[in-house]
């Protein structure tokens, strides 16, 4: 097969229909466009997004950025932050306030996996990733979801 043999499948083409061509032709007279009115005209109809002179919904919405309401703003930690911590520490988001880590913990606070963990810690957070469970277990320490 080459491209000078290709057809399109039998019944995939079809004439325009014609309309206002008599009523014999099933649309003929008002062509399908009604009696009256602003669309039964030639160039008649309103350009996209006119919603009769109401303000248009594209002029109702503000045009930069988007925030949902509904989103966290959950704060990072990679585990690596957490080594000026002593041995057996319990780590909690206050104490990683108290260490200068976090300023503010807004909705949650994640402990990340990048980074080195030296120290065995019991670490206590709202989400771990699963690198940073690994890397927290493997030392002997505890990763606590709050």
């Amino acid at each position: 097969m080459n491209l000078s043999q290709l057809r399109p499948v039998e019944g995939s083409k079809r004439k325009a229909f014609r309309v206002g061509r008599g009523h014999g032709s099933g649309n003929g007279k008002f062509a399908g466009r009604g009696r009256d009115g602003q669309n039964s005209r030639a160039g008649g109809g309103t350009r996209p997004g006119f919603e009769g002179g109401q303000m248009p919904l594209y002029r109702r919405l503000p045009k930069r950025g988007f925030t949902n309401r509904n989103s966290l703003e959950i704060v990072g930690i990679n585990v690596e932050l957490l080594n000026r911590f002593e041995d057996g520490t319990a780590v909690t988001i206050d104490l990683m306030k108290d260490a200068g880590i976090i300023k503010n913990s807004r909705d949650g606070v994640k402990i990340l996996g990048k980074g080195e963990l030296t120290k065995k810690l019991n670490i206590s957070a709202n989400a771990f990733s699963s690198g940073a469970i690994a890397k927290i277990e493997a030392l002997g320490g505890k990763a606590e979801v709050m």
